[in-house]
Formats: C-alpha cells, structure tokens, sequence
C-alpha cells in the first residue's frame, strides 16, 4: 500500500536507499530534513510493514512546479509494477498540490529508468554536466501534468547566477542570448555588467542592479530596450537605512537616468499588466521583471527573472538564483511556473511596492538614405 510516511520510517528509508545506489545516497539527515522541514512529501510503498520502495516530491514555494527528487525499489521487489505505482501516486500528489508540471533528474547511463520515464510519458529536456559525485551528466526530464493548457514559449539558454547579488546581469544575458543566439554568455560578462549597473548599496553587502543600469548594459551590447517603472523614485533607496547610502543610491541611479536620457531608450512610468507582458512576448521581445523574492525565497530582497512563456493559468520564467541548501537543482528554476494572479502580486518590491519590467528587444538595421 502506498502511504505518506513521517520519520518514524527512518530506518526503513535509509536501509532501501543503501540496497538500491551505490553513490549519490541520501543520507538519514537528509532524510531527516526532507520529512520534517522541506516542502516535500514523501510516499513509500510498504506491505506487511515491508518498505518496498519510496518516492519524494520536492515543491517550489511560490510556483506550479513539482520535481520527483527521489524514487527507489528495494531490489528485490523491482519487475513487480511497484515504480510505476509510485510514480503514478507522485504525479497525483503534484496534482493536489496544483502543480502543472514534474520534473526529475536521471543518471544518463541509467539506460533503464531513462526508458521507464519515457514510457510513462516524461520528455527529455536537456542535459546538467557534471551532476553526480562521480561527475556523471545527468537527463533532465519533465512530464506536463495538464497537457490541455495552450503554451507559447521561447527558447531562452538558461544561465546560473555565480553570485548572490549577480541575478540582474544573469537574466539580461538570458535575454541577449535568446534573441541573438551567437552572444557568447559566461562569468566575464556577469561581473562585467554588475559593474555597470550596481546600485553599489543594497541591503547589507553588494549592491544590487537596478532597471537603469541594465537597460543601459543591454543598449551597450547592441540592444533595443524599453524601461517601464511605476514611479520617479530612485529604486532600492528604502533597503538601506544610513541617510549617506541612501544619497549614494540617489546619485547613482540620477547618473544613469542623465546618459539614458540622452540615448533612444524609451522610459515609460507605466506599470505594465500581466496581458502586456504577454503582448510584448508575442512580438518576439523578451521582458524581464523585477520581483520581491518573498513569495519564492521568504526572504525580502529584490530579485529579477526573464519570462520564458505563458499559457491560459501561467508565466513561465527562468530565475537564475539556485537554491542548493534546500535541495534545488537547475532544473526547478528553469521555465519555472507561476500562476498569473501570483505573479502580479510578487512583480514588485519594497514598502512603496516599486515596480519595473525592461523590455529588451533585438536592435533594428541602420537604414542609409
């Protein structure tokens, strides 16, 4: 039977996991973590209070998105049809917790449980380098779990920020790359547009980016850009509390304003809904939104992400911060979904709720009369 379990089973878990990986095994504090603090849920099969196999369901706090961390059956009840039940119960529970999608990662010369998740309708969506301990890539897989929403999508290279306040620069060079594909991205060009457009203070440590200085970096490198801000102010100035940071903040930010003025990059002080986010997508230009990373994180700090698609409930995005200590891999911040009435809500920051979406789009030919 399958059931939820709790850590009562602790010693059935860690005795299955031993039996079926020879490397890449959780260990019980994992387990320990993965039943009592995680947003997990943890099925096991157990018969005449045989453990016969488990799965664990990761969720995205603040997304649709569900990723199958673990799945395992004791070998010597494997051929029996217990995998696919599990598997099948794990789907369900991503369904109750009205999740669209399921996502897993598999050894890529696991050439069993790649053709199991095939057959059970998972479609490979790319590979991670390097994924295990013995450095071993890694299949990632996704499974839609509502297959009847209509999805518009692009193709947007993912890019992994290599710093905590680096997410600015990483979405931009998303963006860059996905509408000129020969854009060679890498930490270089990170750190390179941080530099140019660092607020220089932000909540305690390294400034952040703010709408300006990338909208500025990406007319740089040849890009058409669009800013839409919903007020005057300078952002980020209510993160710090000294009144010398805060005229820092304001300089900074007022020098950006003074060169973008004098460039054709349209400033608009208009918020911009969800639809016209939408309508912008459809004309082949590719928004990225700054967000308040509480409802994904529980921590209050500016965040930006880049849309990568929309269907009828959902904003798909990539967000470039990978959250290891709570077990995220890429493959839960890749065309991550949001439920639209959540996105509006978190498409902003701060007390006086500023918000800011750039548009970056790719840079029209010279015409020569």
């Amino acid at each position: 039977m399958i059931q939820e379990i709790t850590t009562e089973h602790l010693d059935d878990l860690e005795k299955l996991e031993n039996r079926s990986f020879a490397t890449d095994r959780l260990s019980r504090r994992n387990f320990r973590y993965l039943l009592t603090k995680a947003n997990a849920i943890t099925l096991a099969d157990i018969v005449n209070s045989t453990m016969r196999g488990y799965s664990i369901i990761l969720f995205n706090t603040g997304t649709s998105l569900a990723r199958l961390y673990s799945l395992a059956v004791d070998p010597d009840h494997r051929n029996q049809g217990i995998g696919k039940h599990l598997l099948l119960a794990s789907e369900q529970a991503a369904q109750d917790n009205d999740c669209v999608s399921m996502r897993l990662e598999v050894r890529k010369d696991n050439y069993d449980a790649i053709q199991f998740y095939k057959k059970n309708e998972f479609k490979p969506m790319g590979i991670i380098a390097d994924y295990y301990e013995d450095h071993m890539d890694a299949v990632r897989f996704e499974k839609l779990l509502a297959p009847h929403l209509g999805l518009e999508m692009v193709n947007v290279p993912y890019y992994r920020q290599t710093l905590d306040f680096t997410c600015g620069p990483s979405v931009l060079m998303m963006a860059m790359k996905a509408l000129e594909p020969e854009t060679e991205i890498n930490r270089q060009m990170e750190l390179r547009i941080w530099r140019e457009s660092t607020t220089i203070f932000m909540t305690s440590g390294y400034g952040g980016c703010g709408p300006y200085g990338l909208a500025l970096s990406a007319y740089r490198r040849g890009f058409d850009v669009e800013v839409y801000v919903n007020e005057s102010s300078a952002f980020f100035i209510d993160s710090v509390r000294s009144s010398e940071k805060k005229e820092v903040i304001r300089l900074v930010q007022e020098d950006f304003l003074e060169e973008l003025r004098q460039l054709p990059i349209e400033l608009k002080y208009k918020t911009l809904s969800v639809s016209e986010i939408q309508e912008k997508f459809d004309t082949g230009h590719i928004p990225i939104v700054l967000i308040s990373s509480y409802r994904i994180y529980h921590e209050k700090f500016p965040h930006w992400i880049v849309v990568t698609g929309y269907d009828e409930k959902y904003i798909y995005v990539h967000d470039p911060f990978v959250d290891v200590e709570v077990y995220k891999s890429e493959t839960d911040c890749i065309n991550m979904p949001i439920l639209k009435k959540d996105f509006e809500r978190m498409a902003k920051y701060g007390k006086s709720g500023q918000k800011s979406v750039i548009i970056v789009k790719k840079k029209k030919p010279e015409t020569f009369s």
